[in-house]
């Protein structure tokens, strides 16, 4: 089975609320809700990927040490495996836009529950009820 490595990053704003992205309509897991991230590129580490993809997607500075790994997710899907690390991100420089997801919404980490996602993701609440 192929192995897919993604990263993700749960942007944590000033009053202890989490992004989320919401996918668009024409991708897997379509109009689900996810945490910002994607794909590690060749000879990319994790940090330089998600810094790179939150550009892409939100179009956001973050430096590498704001960034605080959390956990990791490892998740078989039908025609993979993805295995995806998670950082915690609460200092980053401009204002916040979805690029490339149909809607963004700021949540609280008890909240989160009522967003649908993708398999990979719905463990990760619980880590972030550890630490908000």
């Amino acid at each position: 089975m192929k192995l897919l490595l993604v990263v993700a990053c749960a942007l944590i704003d000033a009053d202890n609320r989490v992004l989320l992205g919401q996918r668009r309509k024409n991708d897997d897991f379509a109009n689900q809700w996810e945490f910002p991230g994607g794909k590690i590129e060749a000879e990319e580490t994790p940090e330089a990927a998600i810094i790179r993809e939150l550009d892409e997607e939100l179009g956001i500075e973050v430096k590498a040490p704001c960034l605080a790994p959390l956990t990791f997710a490892s998740h078989s899907y039908e025609k993979f495996h993805l295995l995806m690390p998670v950082f915690i991100c609460r200092k980053w420089q401009g204002e916040i836009v979805a690029r490339e997801h149909q809607a963004l919404k700021w949540v609280r980490v008890n909240n989160l529950r009522d967003y649908p996602m993708p398999p990979a993701d719905e463990p990760l609440i619980a880590h972030l009820f550890d630490v908000l």
